[in-house]
């Protein structure tokens, strides 16, 4: 008899436009696995990831407790590489296992800080642990709820950025007046979020820190940063890194936001729709015959 932990683990879309490195949204996209006592360590999947313990879900959860023995199953619903967060869902998910199989706590203020020493930065690890809308500086997170009539649609390049070369092409410094625009939006994007205020939210999804540094690496996606209304949103920010594109929406529009979407990018991007996850790391302990 072993057992056996199951945990899901939702996407994510960090900095939200003016919220670089602090801001970002749970989204219901989920990774999920299962690792239980087999006596064999394995790791089991269909994606193009490692099966070894190069693995970041298993790197991840040996930083509490050693793999020997585990076998790890993996199914996701996440784009890999897109800017969605799924190196943060790897690494709660990973964490979470380990202090669940272990009958430790898997709380988000516990594991936050050691999601956020292998992550580098806390906002995808904070929204995937607390859910809803976030604002982290890694030892502390201030949670809001998605608002009702708020949804996304994702457009997802089949051409990934790496993530080091999005943060190679940014600035060492920025002019006071830009960073003082960027406080005032972010400060307005929580407010209009907080009240579930979208007039609001759509005036405050603006950023000079990092989208016009990094729009030349992926120029198909990042058009529609300036042409996001065309296709009926009230919004576009670049997803994470890039080279994927958040297109925020009111629910009522969604479908057809979507429709003409897929109609802009077919042949080169894939376009998700997903709800906002108010709800962050799911786990759950069991045993098994054998």
């Amino acid at each position: 008899m072993g057992r056996s932990v199951s945990v899901s683990v939702p996407a994510s879309s960090a900095n939200l436009g003016p919220g670089f490195d602090c801001m970002a949204a749970a989204v219901g996209l989920w990774l999920h696995v299962e690792v239980e006592e087999t006596g064999t360590f394995a790791v089991e999947h269909d994606l193009p990831l490692p099966t070894g313990r190069d693995n970041a879900i298993v790197q991840a959860f040996e930083r509490l407790r050693p793999a020997d023995g585990l076998t790890f199953r993996v199914r996701t619903e996440v784009p890999l590489a897109g800017g969605l967060g799924s190196s943060a869902t790897a690494i709660v998910a990973g964490l979470a296992a380990a202090a669940a199989l272990d009958g430790g706590t898997t709380a988000p203020e516990t594991l936050l800080p050691l999601a956020v020493d292998i992550e580098g930065h806390p906002d995808n690890v904070s929204a995937a642990l607390h859910g809803g809308f976030v604002l982290s500086d890694g030892s502390w997170t201030v949670r809001i709820d998605p608002p009702a009539g708020l949804e996304a649609i994702f457009v997802v390049p089949d051409e990934a950025v790496r993530t080091a070369a999005a943060r190679a092409v940014l600035p060492v410094q920025v002019p006071l007046e830009d960073a003082t625009r960027n406080v005032a939006w972010a400060a307005a994007l929580a407010v209009g979020l907080e009240r579930g205020d979208l007039d609001v939210v759509a005036h405050s999804l603006r950023d000079l820190l990092h989208q016009p540094h990094r729009a030349a690496l992926f120029p198909r996606s990042a058009e529609l940063l300036d042409r996001y209304d065309e296709l009926g949103a009230i919004g576009a920010t670049v997803s994470g890194a890039g080279p994927a594109i958040m297109l925020w929406v009111r629910s009522q529009d969604a479908e057809t936001v979507q429709e003409a979407a897929q109609a802009r990018c077919a042949g080169w991007a894939a376009v998700l729709r997903a709800p906002f996850a108010a709800e962050g790391l799911r786990t759950g302990l069991g045993a098994v015959s054998g």
